[in-house]
């Protein structure tokens, strides 16, 4: 394998061109400044002790603490000291297709789809593992890291099976929350019919419909899934898509908005502030083109 797995251009973290996966020890003194990153990241305190520092606020962190970040969450470390750090990544493009299926799964489905946006959780799970579960854990994660070494065109599946085993580790040690029926059939459909043509104008009318369910009931079990009703969904899905082209594309802010479904900039720009607490200029500016100082981000109430 050649190139560099994950990269780092001042605030923002990605892969290089060679990876889809990562996993690797880092260990922090002091702080690691906010940033941000386009893909599924894990993050496993081994050692030491810090605070995390994101949208949600700050937590201080100890061995075991364990933080899922959705793509486009900004989030940094401060006050470390000896905060060691196992992390493991996957891109968001491997989650839509190939882990698709995650999210029929009980647990899986918590951890990775519903869970990080439930109770204004800003797509931030946070969990613990206690040294058993680590350690389990990382004997996955260093078999991923293994895989580093090898051809990845010859080794894709092994890495997927990793990061899946890696998940499930993860996934248990937050099952005590999580609802051990099967999620209703009609949510699971509302999400890929979003997650599908997200630039569509969905109304819950027509979602209902085109399910024949009473919109009543659906937005009932879609938010006792979700913590959202299925417009509230689709919200956080366009503004997860109009982070990563703001990342990782010169389109302007206009045509990033009509192509995520808000062709009302004004709109757009509300919406986008709610989940990250930048405005999109400000996002770019901060996380793609060389971490500009600015005020530090604020909360502002999730979209309802």
């Amino acid at each position: 394998m050649s190139g560099a797995t994950i990269e780092n251009k001042s605030t923002l973290v990605y892969f290089g061109d060679d990876s889809f996966t990562y996993a690797g020890r880092h260990v922090h003194e002091l702080e690691m400044r906010v940033h941000t990153h386009s893909f599924v990241e894990v993050a496993i305190v081994a050692g030491g002790s810090g605070v995390h520092h994101s949208l949600n606020g700050r937590q201080a962190l100890k061995p075991g603490d364990t933080l899922l970040l959705r793509p486009g969450v900004w989030h940094g470390y401060e006050d470390c000291r000896d905060l060691e750090v196992y992390n493991f990544c996957f891109s968001a493009e491997l989650l839509r297709r190939e882990l698709a299926w995650t999210r029929d799964d009980p647990l899986l489905g918590h951890l990775l789809w519903t869970g990080p946006y439930a109770e204004r959780r800003r797509g931030i799970l946070a969990t613990h593992l206690g040294e058993a579960e680590r350690a389990a854990c990382f004997a996955h994660l260093d078999a991923l890291a293994e895989l580093r070494a090898l051809p990845a065109h010859l080794h894709r599946a092994d890495q997927i099976a990793q990061v899946v085993l890696a998940l499930g580790c993860v996934a248990r040690a937050v099952g005590s929350e999580v609802r051990q029926d099967p999620l209703h059939p009609a949510v699971v459909e509302v999400m890929r019919r979003i997650e599908g043509d997200p630039a569509r104008n969905w109304t819950l009318a027509e979602l209902a419909d085109g399910l024949h369910l009473a919109p009543g009931y659906l937005v009932r079990r879609f938010k006792s899934v979700t913590g959202l009703p299925p417009v509230a969904f689709l919200s956080r899905h366009r503004v997860e898509l109009a982070a990563e082209m703001l990342l990782h594309t010169d389109r302007t802010v206009r045509a990033i908005a009509e192509s995520v479904g808000w062709p009302d900039q004004n709109y757009f720009a509300r919406r986008f502030r709610a989940h990250y607490g930048l405005t999109a200029t400000d996002y770019r500016t901060r996380f793609a083109r060389g971490g500009k100082p600015l005020g530090e981000p604020r909360a502002t109430d999730d979209p309802v």
